[in-house]
């Protein structure tokens, strides 16, 4: 590696595909509300149906990350032409346990993971018996664990035959290039068998290049959503927010969790803006889905600077740890 310029910074390898097109998908069992969620973060109409897998194909879409300073310029300048930053969504079909295995629709659901460079990870923590669970009740951290138990299994099973490739090259036809592979995917089994997602354990640049060519689904970040009913988000009470939290810090230490209620957010959008505000005030709460984007758009490790006039005012994305050219 070249010495580094004076002044230059020194730039952070990331793990995970490079670029500025990424996608975060939502991921869940069936009927947890994870269309429901994507219609209202996308003000789009997805299907969202009390059956299991009314999502076969994903459905994709984008949302403008809301941005004070960029309305200012907006205002300021009054261009022609106005370009927020967006974050891309996949609204990925619900998976079951067994997935891995091919239960449900699980292979070909998994391989949308796959497809995404981080993931809203949505539970259901609201009860209605209009709305079927597929486990038969509601109870969010084994949901957690099932899903999170499929992710495991994937990678493993990923894992396993690059693994049996790479420890022939190296330890039977001595190909000493490998050996950084090698060692790093050891490393991977280690985690894996530990239950340890890969993206908790600390690596190197050349470890990193090596995990890039795989994209464990376990490498890819995890923001936790909490759907809760009207009513709990309201009064910001649930039975299962400490546990869902408990969950989070022994398995995933670090992660965001963010409470908010699909039937409450889907009621905002039918209402008049003078309405909406005055509902919200009268229950002394508001809208989480900014928080919710702006998280996911960090979750990808995406940043953003500004270019202002009057012809256009633009916000363009980067890469963390990248500088605009």
């Amino acid at each position: 590696m070249p010495p580094k310029k004076k002044g230059e910074v020194e730039r952070v390898p990331l793990l995970g595909r490079l670029g500025t097109n990424l996608r975060i998908g939502i991921l869940g069992l069936p009927n947890v509300g994870k269309s429901t969620f994507f219609n209202v973060l996308t003000k789009s109409e997805a299907q969202a149906e009390n059956v299991p897998f009314c999502t076969i194909d994903p459905n994709e879409s984008r949302v403008p990350v809301s941005d004070n300073r960029f309305d200012w310029l907006c205002e300021h300048y009054h261009p022609a032409s106005k370009v927020p930053a967006y974050l891309n969504v996949t609204d990925i079909a619900g998976l079951v346990k067994g997935a891995a295995e091919g239960q449900g629709l699980g292979n070909a659901f998994l391989s949308h993971v796959s497809a995404c460079e981080a993931l809203f990870h949505l539970v259901r923590a609201f009860e209605d018996d209009d709305v079927t669970h597929v486990e038969g009740e509601v109870n969010p951290v084994r949901d957690l664990e099932i899903i999170s138990d499929e992710l495991f299994a994937k990678d493993q099973q990923a894992l396993a035959g690059v693994l049996d490739k790479v420890e022939k090259q190296v330890t039977r036809a001595g190909d000493k290039t490998l050996k950084v592979d090698y060692d790093t995917l050891l490393r991977v089994k280690k985690d894996l068998d530990e239950k340890k997602p890969i993206r908790l354990d600390t690596w190197n640049e050349k470890e990193i290049e090596v995990l890039n060519k795989h994209l464990f689904l376990t490498a890819k970040p995890i923001v936790y959503l909490v759907n809760l009913s009207e009513k709990d988000y309201i009064r910001k009470k649930n039975k299962w927010l400490p546990k869902i939290k408990e969950w989070i810090d022994k398995n995933d230490p670090g992660a965001v969790l963010i409470p908010f209620s699909g039937v409450f957010e889907n009621k905002l959008i039918d209402m008049p803006e003078d309405e909406r505000e005055k509902f919200c005030k009268e229950n002394q709460t508001s809208s989480n889905l900014d928080k919710i984007v702006h998280t996911g758009y960090k979750a990808l490790q995406l940043e953003y600077f500004f270019t202002a006039g009057k012809d256009e005012v633009k916000a363009w994305t980067i890469q963390v740890c990248f500088t605009a050219k």
